[in-house]
């Protein structure tokens, strides 16, 4: 059985990889797909079989999956054109005849107010489509994602944004990897979404303190208004556009769009999720 992997030299493609391979799966029955030709030689290496793929070439990419079983399709950063390019993996995925396609989406993808869950939204439905027998995991927050805070946290010691109480269901993304890897190498979770998140959902103040007590050193929550936060992105060099994307999206973190914590992560990989506090001791 092959399984492939397109945006397998991203991070969480990477992690992916790792876990079936821990998983037992042979280096040589992974197909790592990806643009980063220098992480392609490196997997390469590591003996999976490799190769670059641009899936605007659809022709070229459903040649590329020819004699894929599985595949995991790893949403594309690209915001605002990825749509069209999922679209054109999928149509490969058609074509080549992919008996199983997994697409990492959203959390609550079909009703969260999140902005990115439009593009997620649509991509799922193109799968729905294709006939393509399918799963959904809609991933909740990375914890990583808050690399950034904490970084504040040691530097300044104060981390500020306009969450407020708001609360993040996160768990790190080696987490999601093995989910991702367990639906790839066990039946039975065609046609099934999962909607993956952390075990606790955290508030910044309860960051703040887990982020103080691996310090060592005080760190305060600072709550910001959404136009201080705003003022405040566009003071530190970002554009308008994103300043306003930042904010929008805090509002929705605010009113819990990231808070949900149905289990699903944890019942997948067979244990509890990593709680915030020991992902942010790896990062001292």
């Amino acid at each position: 059985m092959t399984i492939a992997i397109i945006g397998a030299t991203g991070k969480l493609g990477g992690l992916t990889i790792d876990a079936l391979l821990q998983r037992g799966v042979p280096a040589d029955g992974i197909l790592a797909l990806g643009r980063n030709t220098e992480r392609l030689a490196a997997l390469a290496e590591r003996g999976l079989r490799t190769a670059p793929v641009d899936v605007d070439d659809v022709a070229g990419t459903a040649a590329t999956l020819s004699g894929v079983e599985r595949l995991l399709l790893i949403s594309f950063d690209d915001l605002g054109t990825r749509v069209p390019k999922h679209g054109n993996a999928v149509e490969a995925a058609r074509r080549a005849g992919v008996g199983h396609l997994v697409y990492t989406s959203v959390l609550n993808a079909p009703a969260s107010p999140l902005a990115l869950a439009a593009d997620h939204r649509a991509t799922e439905e193109r799968i729905t489509a294709s006939g393509i027998p399918a799963t959904f995991l809609r991933n909740g927050w990375y914890t990583e994602n808050h690399w950034p805070d904490f970084t504040a946290a040691r530097e300044h010691g104060v981390i500020a944004n306009s969450v407020g109480p708001g609360r993040i269901a996160s768990a790190p993304r080696r987490d999601y990897a093995e989910a991702a890897a367990v639906v790839l190498t066990t039946p039975g979770h065609e046609g099934k979404a999962y909607e993956l998140s952390g075990d606790v959902a955290w508030s910044f103040a309860e960051f703040a303190a887990a982020a103080q007590e691996v310090l060592g050193t005080p760190v305060r929550y600072e709550e910001l208004t959404p136009e201080q936060e705003r003022e405040r992105l566009i003071a530190a060099g970002l554009d308008e556009n994103t300043a306003g994307f930042v904010t929008r999206l805090n509002a929705d973190i605010r009113a819990g769009a990231l808070a949900a914590t149905p289990g699903e992560l944890a019942r997948l990989i067979g244990r509890p999720t990593e709680p915030l506090a020991e992902t942010l001791k790896t990062w001292v």
